[in-house]
Parts: structure tokens; sequence; C-alpha cells
């Protein structure tokens, strides 16, 4: 089986066991999805669900947070961890949207990057989810799944995992595929436990990368 054939084989199984897939982090404007995924570095979707609704009760507009004083952006989101500089970016992230783009999110990939705070990870999920563009979200579940299932090797920089799957995977399929990524890695094939590859609906086109060890350990 070529990479593209367990590419293809990947989508069809995964989209018929997460059907209803979809972004886990809750936003209604593009802005709040922006300010949202900055937050969510090295911080649960789910905590973050939880403190944007406080930041964006007290700012509730791309204007009212670019006025809004640094230090009080960070006693909120204090509790996603890093708060120092997610607060910072997220100020001046605001400050660029409310200057430079009349309150609205840039539809252009580029100038997203160029936006404070926000990489190529960031950039492709608005252009995915927001704009309905090809988009590949190398977040730590896809580059997990990507190297197990055999879609790259041994390979963990996010843009070059980005760069191997828009090679494989159809343009219409990347950001859902990504987003059943995050399902899956959840749910079955797991980080920090035995990923329960009896169960799996990958588990005869997957190489299991990486899963000698744990196999063994389960065995015992």
């Amino acid at each position: 089986m070529t990479k593209k054939e367990r590419a293809l084989a990947v989508i069809e199984r995964l989209k018929k066991e997460y059907p209803a897939t979809q972004c886990t982090l809750d936003y209604d404007e593009a802005w709040k999805l922006l300010v949202s995924v900055r937050l969510a570095a090295q911080c649960t979707d789910a905590r973050v669900n939880v403190v944007v609704r406080e930041l964006f009760s007290v700012y509730p507009s791309v204007a009212d947070l670019a006025a809004a004083d640094v230090d009080a952006i960070e006693r909120i989101v204090h509790p996603c961890g890093l708060s120092k500089s997610k607060a910072r970016d997220i100020s001046a992230c605001m400050k660029v949207l409310h200057e430079e783009y009349g309150d609205h999110v840039p539809e252009d990939f580029d100038a997203l990057l160029a936006l404070p705070g926000v990489g190529r990870k960031s950039a492709n999920l608005i252009m995915g989810d927001v704009f309905g563009k090809p988009a590949i979200v190398t977040d730590t579940h896809c580059i997990r799944l990507s190297n197990r299932i055999g879609l790259v090797e041994n390979e963990k920089d996010p843009k070059k995992v980005e760069m191997a799957l828009r090679k494989l995977v159809p343009p219409e399929e990347g950001n859902d595929l990504c987003h059943r990524f995050v399902d899956h890695g959840r749910a079955v094939c797991t980080a920090r436990t035995i990923p329960d590859c009896a169960g799996c609906v990958l588990n005869d086109v997957c190489k299991k990368n990486g899963l000698k060890n744990n196999s063994e350990r389960k065995k015992k």
C-alpha cells in the first residue's frame, strides 16, 4: 500500500467513524477563533472554552479587546497558562485587526501569518473552518497519528508534516481529516495511555510506528 492509498483509506474510515467532526473550540466569529486558538497552546480546548466566556463578555468586540489593558487580559486568561505572552499576542493581534482590517479577519493565509501570535497551525484552522479553504492543521494529534499510521516517517516538524500531507490528502478533505485526527487521537490512538489498536478502524492499514513497546507492555 502506498502512502497515497493509505491516506485515502484513512480518510474514508475516519469519515465513517466520526461523521459529525468539528472544531472543539467554541466560537461564533472569526476573531474569537483567533483568540481561542492562541489560548489553546499547551492548554485544553475545554478550559479555553470556559475562559473565553468571561473574556468575550468583558470585551465583546475586536475594538474592545484592542483597547483593553494587557494586564487585564492576562488576569482573565491566566488559567490557560503562559498568560503573559498570550495576553500580549492577543492584544497586539486585535490592534492590527482593528487598525488595519476594520475589525475583520483577513481571508489570506500570508496575511494571517503576519498577525501577532499566529502561526501556521492557527492560520490553517482559520482558513479551513472559517473560510472553507483547503487546510492542514498540524496539531499534536495530527503529527502523532500521521507518524504512527505511516503517512510520514519520524517527522515532528509541523510544517514538514503539513507539506507531506498536502501531497497525499485531497484539498477538500484536509481540514476535516485533521479534526478527525483529534477525535481519533482522544478516543482510540491516545498519547499517554496504550492505544486501543485492537478496536481501531485503521488497524489493518496502520503501520503502528513507535508502538512496539506499547504492544509488548500490553501483552504483559
